[in-house]
């Protein structure tokens, strides 16, 4: 049986390591606002850095660098890889 990856958010992905977007959750501007900025479903997430107090966090999508806040992030279902 093949292992079961566990769905964890974006803001729970530490600096160094990446996932695989599943999907963005809630509705409205913000969740536009990251579909727009390349954030969707089977895209590759490198988590770069996060801010010494959390907030931001650095992320790389789709070859630039993107700099969410943490309940951005948090709204950002993955699978760690």
């Amino acid at each position: 049986m093949a292992n079961m990856q566990t769905e964890t958010t974006l803001a729970d992905i530490k600096p160094g390591n990446k996932a695989t977007i599943i999907r963005i959750t809630g509705s409205g501007g913000i969740r536009r606002r990251l579909l727009d900025m390349g954030a969707t479903a089977g895209t590759v997430v490198d988590v770069k850095r996060i801010a010494p107090l959390g907030d931001p966090i650095d992320v790389k999508i789709k070859g630039y660098h993107l700099s969410l806040r943490k309940e951005e992030a948090r709204r950002i279902l993955v699978n760690a890889i």
